[in-house]
């Protein structure tokens, strides 16, 4: 099969792949957009990169859809803040006063009962005998505060035994409480907090780097639960918990604070050695307490073995804005019972009391820290309310859990799976609401999740990352994949209609009805010779190939002349070039195409031996119907009007005078480089009209002798034959044969001179030529 019929079977089995088998292939691609949408979040929320933008920006929006919540009643904040200084009638700088003044807060605490007393202050620093002894006396009296040690980090150079360079360490240096203080003190531990910039997300529990020392939010909780010290020990006993030779027998031989640490550190090796362990005690709890945890004494014996089993550091489970957790005064303390700001200290009965710099006005405070509760007015979170808050989040084990690597990839994979596939699968109208929505169900059973069980899932990636690469790849994986099948269409429809037809209806989306008009052109008929014996002698398959082949041959210098129509009729071509208005580019193309596809023709001939075939092409120009023809549900695109009906009748003429190629005069006289011959006027059957008709036999410049001397021979039999003297035009005509045995026209004319010279001519108009058959 040739090259057109292949392209134009390939089109229609195309559309027909997309009628019945885009379905399989559009399901293919819109997993390949889900998974591709999966496993770039997938692979970005397991990277660093990935953490922290979550952190940043999805652990943020999960605070603030939150909002503030009840921090636990066990929790206060003694606060420092600009107007201390001034209403103690001391310096603004906490460090500028006497110690005496923190002694007297220890003592004032102590008669309210409260439980632990930490200090986030620092008291490395020596001042005078009698205001360090004052303040270790009221320390020690109480029996019930833990001071804060800095923790002081450098790089440092180390060097091999041979005294090569061996790069550089981190190292950790602890600036304790002075000797007096730290004696007095009920445990001294750090407090260091893994910072970004001025954010703060997390807290040490126990610092690694530093001997595994506990915090003192850790401290806190420890010296929180020491009143259960007798339960605790007998839980981790019957759980057979590791090291109990090592641990105290009870709370009273607590009485040094390397004590605390040494306890904790104990307890600490004996839950990582033992993983089983904080599940024994579960199990151990449940058959003393029941499933009920409403027991004071059974929270916080969950909450020490949590501590213990737990990790080293741990996400801040923020409360809320500055002073969400219960804030006094640190000067309404000292205030006596009637004066001004006594009323505000409240009952503090086994509280834990966490003195610092926190001041809730001003936004240049010391000490602080941004958060996602910083507000309009840049007031930060203080370094004494995270480590409240930290302690807070230890004791109601309510610390934020991040998902582990498996959940963070299951839950970026599905919804980038689902977001994907919706994008894709759906239409554009629908998927876009879609994956918002999608998106919108997503976050909110994230935002349960956090708020329910404090489970932080990813957040940030699905929603700002995820689902604009849907949308991106979605949207434009159906743009293209609409535009594909417009081209494809767009090519199948090609082999039927002109391609600016078929390029105005699938680009411009006009209406059909537009693209039917009256155009000025150039008609070109042509006919297969011998069709009829030819169809008798071949099978319907054999013939149906064969005509491809010769409308291929056909088709060639048709296309490259730029015709705009072609019309395939059984053996039958009927195309035109087209222009708004009258215009010889047209004329021109259609002669020069006539040319070439007579010798087309010729060749195709030769290439096929056995067939004898005759080139017969006719060409009229003038106006005529471009547009759908038809009924019934089902139009052709065709090219109607008497312009058309001409080139066809003169088409057949050919076949009566013998020739090739016939043109009306009006064609061939907007072409200069033509040779062309006059054969005079025929009113073609069905006309009205005379036509007068040339024979285009090739382009002037490629013409022969003998060619040039028809020409001339037979404009002066044909003068003759104009002026009605028919024995005078018979011998020219007589005499052209004798030279051009096979010259058609001059056959012709004869026959009519001998004719009319015989029987007379016809009275009507006799030089013009009437035809009685196409």
């Amino acid at each position: 099969m040739n090259r057109e019929a292949a392209a134009g079977t390939r089109g229609l089995m195309n559309i027909v792949r997309f009628a019945s088998g885009h379905r399989m292939a559009r399901l293919a691609r819109t997993l390949l957009v889900g998974f591709a949408t999966a496993l770039c979040g997938v692979v970005l929320a397991l990277t660093p990169l990935g953490t922290a933008f979550e952190r940043a920006l999805g652990l943020d929006w999960l605070f603030t859809m939150r909002g503030p919540t009840s921090p636990p009643p066990e929790v206060v904040v003694v606060a420092i803040d600009s107007t201390t200084g001034r209403a103690l009638a001391l310096p603004k700088l906490p460090r500028d006063w006497p110690r005496t003044i923190h002694a007297e807060l220890v003592q004032r605490l102590a008669e309210r009962n409260v439980g632990v007393i930490v200090f986030d202050m620092d008291f490395s620093r020596a001042k005078s005998d009698h205001e360090d002894a004052m303040f270790a006396k009221a320390i020690a009296e109480a029996n019930r505060v833990v001071l804060f040690e800095w923790l002081a980090g450098r790089k440092e150079r180390v060097y091999d035994a041979t005294g090569a360079d061996g790069g550089w360490i981190w190292v950790e240096e602890k600036l304790s409480p002075t000797p007096p203080l730290a004696g007095a003190a009920k445990a001294v531990g750090p407090f260091p907090l893994p910072k970004l910039g001025k954010m703060a997300f997390e807290f040490w529990a126990f610092k690694s780097s530093a001997g595994d020392a506990a915090t003192t939010a850790a401290i806190a909780l420890q010296l929180h639960a020491m009143d259960m010290y007798d339960q605790w020990l007998a839980v981790l006993k019957e759980a057979d918990a590791p090291r109990l030779q090592e641990l105290p027998m009870n709370a009273a031989e607590l009485n040094d604070p390397s004590h605390v640490q040494h306890l904790m550190l104990t307890l600490r090796r004996s839950f990582q050695e033992d993983p089983a362990l904080l599940q024994k005690v579960g199990r151990i709890l449940d058959q003393r307490y029941g499933r009920q945890p409403s027991s004071a004494e059974r929270r916080l014996i969950e909450a020490l073995a949590a501590l213990y089993a737990g990790p080293d550091h741990e996400y801040l489970n923020f409360y809320g804005p500055p002073g969400t957790i219960r804030t006094i005064p640190y000067q309404a303390l000292l205030a006596n019972e009637g004066e001004a700001g006594a009323e505000r200290v409240g009952d503090l009965t086994d509280k834990v009391v966490f003195v610092g710099y926190s001041d809730l006005y001003d936004p240049d405070q010391p000490d602080r820290f941004y958060t996602v509760f910083t507000g309009s007015d840049g007031i930060d979170l203080s370094g004494v309310e995270i480590m409240a808050t930290a302690f807070a989040n230890l004791l109601t084990q309510r610390t934020v859990w991040p998902s582990d690597a498996g959940v963070t990839a299951l839950c970026v994979l599905c919804f980038g799976l689902a977001v994907g596939v919706a994008v894709y699968l759906l239409p554009a109208m629908v998927s876009v609401p879609s994956a918002f929505a999608l998106t919108g169900v997503y976050a909110a059973l994230v935002q349960w999740r956090f708020n329910d069980a404090d489970l932080w899932l990813p957040l940030a990636i699905p929603a700002l990352v995820q689902l604009p690469l849907a949308l991106l790849i979605g949207l434009m994986g159906q743009y293209l994949l609409e535009r594909g099948k417009e081209r494809q269409i767009a090519r199948a429809i090609s082999y039927y209609l002109p391609e600016n037809i078929v390029r105005d209806l699938t680009e411009k989306r006009i209406d059909p009805d537009s693209v039917n008009k009256v155009v000025f052109g150039t008609c070109l008929a042509t006919d297969m010779s011998g069709f009829t014996t030819l169809a008798e002698s071949k099978s319907p398959k054999e013939l149906a190939s064969f005509m491809n082949e010769y409308f291929d041959a056909l088709a060639q210098g048709l296309k490259r002349h730029a015709v705009d129509i072609t019309e395939f009729h059984a053996d039958t071509i009927m195309c035109a070039w087209t222009a708004p208005e009258r215009s010889p580019a047209v004329c021109r193309k259609a002669a020069l195409a006539a040319i070439e596809v007579s010798e087309a023709i010729e060749q195709f001939a030769r290439e096929h031996g056995s067939m004898r075939l005759n080139v017969r092409i006719g060409l009229q120009d003038g106006h005529f119907y471009l547009g759908h023809t038809g009924g019934g549900g089902h139009f052709a695109y065709s090219i109607l009007g008497d312009t058309a009906n001409t080139a066809a009748r003169l088409e057949s003429l050919n076949r009566h005078l013998g020739t090739h190629v016939l043109a009306a005069e009006s064609v061939a006289g907007e072409v200069d480089d033509l040779l062309v011959r006059p054969l005079g006027s025929f009113r073609l059957m069905g006309k009205a009209d005379p036509t007068s008709v040339v024979e285009i036999l090739g382009k002037r410049g490629g013409a022969s002798a003998d060619q040039l001397a028809l020409c001339a021979q037979y404009a002066d039999a044909l003068a003759a034959f104009r002026s009605k003297k028919w024995s005078v035009a018979a011998g020219l005509f007589e005499a052209i044969l004798e030279h051009f045995a096979d010259d058609g026209p001059s056959r012709f004319y004869l026959r009519r001179c001998k004719h009319y010279a015989a029987d007379g001519p016809p009275q009507d108009e006799p030089t013009v030529i009437q035809m009685e058959e196409k």
